[in-house]
């Protein structure tokens, strides 16, 4: 990649806005301050603007915070965050983000950073590129960081009415051909409109998939026997006292169940 970069700076605070902007003038051989940005929202329309190779970014900005605005990005710039929250830097650096700089940015600490974007770009990193190392463990930090929503119940249909059955009353969740079933304490079977796979994503902790045709609410599992090739019969404590047996790729799940 041809020096300088492209560098763009995203920070509602002006005076460390200017500061910055100071700091990576000393550096005209790496960078080229070609936009700046006081929050999220102007970030984007600067970045799409001018397609940068870096940019600098806070993380604490008005209308769009910095992790916000990189969710909404289409082409991924190599990112180096900016900030007054250490919690916020550690983070972002342990994600293996590009690098952080705490506030005030120093010049000692900036060199540093000069030195590590070097050896990235000079491993062969393309910027733009919406997936490569560091956009792709950004956008794990971003999902990790969404709030899930906790769900208590699920909706099933029975007749001309739909039923809310409580999470704490599902024994287990079986596969059959296309249709997946929800199976309760009482014995009673309904019909789902969700894969398994999306339930995994919706479910809490406790209910684990033990195959690629079952899951489990570890907190009715009854009992847990041993089965033919490693695999386990899983027993679980509804009217009919169902059993589902593991799959081999799901063993280490029922290990662990078994520690603990």
């Amino acid at each position: 990649m041809n020096f300088p970069l492209k560098t763009i700076l995203i920070d509602d605070e002006p005076l460390a806005l200017s500061r910055l902007r100071r700091l990576l003038e000393k550096h005209p051989e790496t960078f080229v301050i070609v936009a700046e940005a006081k929050n999220g929202a102007e970030g984007l329309l600067e970045i799409d603007r001018h397609n940068p190779e870096i940019i600098f970014l806070d993380i604490e900005m008005p209308l769009l915070n910095g992790f916000e605005m990189l969710a909404k990005l289409t082409k991924m710039p190599l990112v180096v965050f900016s900030t007054a929250y250490d919690q916020y830097a550690i983070r972002a650096f342990e994600e293996n983000s590009v690098d952080y700089l705490l506030k005030p940015v120093e010049n000692d600490r900036l060199l540093k950073t000069i030195d590590k974007i070097r050896n990235i770009l000079q491993a062969g990193f393309k910027t733009g590129e919406r997936h490569n190392p560091y956009s792709d463990n950004l956008l794990r930090l971003l999902e990790e960081m969404k709030p899930k929503k906790e769900i208590f119940s699920l909706s099933v249909k029975s007749g001309d009415r739909i039923l809310l059955i409580p999470l704490t009353e599902i024994t287990h969740f079986e596969a059959e051909e296309k249709y997946v079933f929800l199976n309760t304490l009482d014995g009673l079977k309904y019909l789902l409109n969700y894969t398994l796979t999306s339930l995994e994503e919706k479910l809490p902790s406790h209910y684990l998939r033990i195959s690629r045709a079952g899951i489990v609410n570890s907190h009715h599992i009854k009992e847990i026997q041993k089965h033919f090739n490693g695999k386990y019969v899983v027993v679980m404590r509804d009217k009919k006292v169902s059993q589902l047996q593991s799959g081999s790729t799901y063993t280490e799940v029922i290990r662990h169940l078994l520690d603990n």
